[in-house]
Formats: structure tokens, sequence, C-alpha cells
């Protein structure tokens, strides 16, 4: 293969100077492109997924387009979601393009979750959000990519039990999930196992990946709670698309903490 200079960057701005070229033989196996859309559990400072993409081997690459309380609706009005299938268009031939898509309801940071107009506590909200995550899905499949939808990233909140906590984002989860279904897609459960791991290490073990000084915010990520939760999407995706296993870099010492319940 040609030259290829790794790049992981988040902007909507990115421009097509910016992605990487490479000289492929007919008939060889296409290298990956990831692109995540996502509120700010997947942006850069904060989220997963700059985790995720630092796990992939060249000549795979990705671009993070997380958006920091982002909904189905100001995602596409802001442009973001252009931007990804922008990307996507200019990238099907020469790599396997992957969206990932995900928590894009705000439930993280708002009481009264907003889903495009509606509320994502109520069943038209619900619906209203799966839908959309539907349509999302459908045109990244149109395009010649491949959807991944992620289900939304635990909250790290303990109400009484240190082992117990706040399934918060159980709705936003079957949405995911029915989402999944309907399109023939394929679904990254994040929310289930990175609630199963924050409920086995505990409370004072999960709130060492707290974002901020004083760690008291429990939905996002410190540098290194990004490497622990991209870790667990990355091998997630594998278990999903074993095919894809040749291009993420393993890290066996983080990965058997994670699936052993141990605090990493």
């Amino acid at each position: 293969m040609g030259f290829f200079s790794w790049i992981t960057r988040v902007a909507v701005g990115v421009t097509a100077a910016s992605i990487p070229i490479i000289n492929r033989r007919v008939g060889e196996e296409k290298p990956p492109a990831f692109f995540l859309a996502g509120d700010s559990t997947t942006a850069v400072d904060g989220g997963w997924g700059n985790g995720l993409l630092a796990t992939l081997v060249q000549p795979a690459w990705g671009l993070n387009f997380g958006l920091s309380g982002a909904t189905t609706k100001s995602f596409v009005d802001r442009g973001y979601w252009a931007n990804v299938t922008t990307h996507l268009r200019e990238n099907r031939d020469a790599f396997e393009c992957f969206v990932t898509i995900s928590d894009l309801d705000s439930c993280h940071s708002v009481e009264a979750c907003v889903v495009g107009n509606a509320r994502a506590d109520s069943k038209d909200g619900n619906r209203e959000y799966q839908q959309n995550l539907i349509n999302f899905a459908n045109e990244v499949k149109s395009l010649g990519g491949t959807a991944l939808l992620v289900s939304s990233l635990t909250r790290r909140v303990f109400p009484d039990d240190p082992h117990n906590a706040t399934d918060s984002l159980h709705d936003q989860r079957l949405a995911a999930i029915a989402a999944a279904k309907a399109t023939e897609s394929t679904i990254i459960d994040l929310n289930a196992a990175s609630l199963a791991y924050v409920n086995a290490i505990g409370r004072d073990a999960s709130w060492a990946y707290n974002w901020g000084d004083d760690k008291k915010d429990m939905t996002h990520l410190n540098p290194w709670g990004e490497v622990v939760f991209g870790r667990m999407v990355a091998d997630l995706i594998i278990r999903a698309k074993p095919e894809l296993e040749s291009w993420i870099a393993p890290n066996e010492t983080l990965s058997n903490a994670i699936w052993n319940n141990l605090p990493a």
C-alpha cells in the first residue's frame, strides 16, 4: 500500500485534503474508515470516540464528529450529519466505511431528555428518536457504508448501592436495538456492557473515570476513561464484526481487566 499518514481529527471543517490516500491493488481488501456520530459522550474531551480511534491499525483511520449536547435534529441542523455523509461518499471507493451512531438524544445533560423537538421521556419522544436512528442508518446503507448503532454509555450514578448504578438510559438502549433490527444494522451494545462493568467494579473504582479535577461529572470521561471505554467499544466491534480484528490493535491487559470485571 502507498504512503499513509494516520489521523484522528474532529471538526465540521475537515477538508478532503485531510483524507489519507492509499494505492490499492484490484481485489485487495479495503481498509476500514470510521466516522463517529454522537454527542459529548462520543466527542473529543469527554467521550469514548478518540479512545476507539486510537486503537486503529494503519491504514485504517477515523474521524470523530461528536458534538456536545447534540440531538438527532441539531446534529443535522448544524451540518454535522452532512459532513459525516460527505466523508462517506468521498471515501467509500478506497475504504470500507463504518458510521457509528450513538447518544444523539441529549439525555446525558438534562433531566427532561430532548429528542429533536420531543421529550425522550415520553412515548412520542422515544418513537421519534428511534425513527431518526432508523433514518440515519438507512442513509448510511444507501451510500454504501455500514451503520453501527451504539447504545449509550452508562452514567456512573449510584444512588444507594455502590454496585447498582442507575439504569437511566434503558429506553434509549431499546430504541437503538430496535433501530438496528429495523434496518438490519449492527448493534454495539455499549450501554449493557458499560453498566455491567461499572456495577461489577463498584462506585469508587468507576468514579476514577469521571471527567474533571473533582471527578464529580459522572457522565463524561477523563482521558483514562476515554481509553478504557474506547477499548470496550473496540472489543464490542470485534465481537460483532470479527473481520475487523486485524485493523484494531489488541490491548490484552486492558481487555482482560474489562471483561473480567476488574478496575482498569
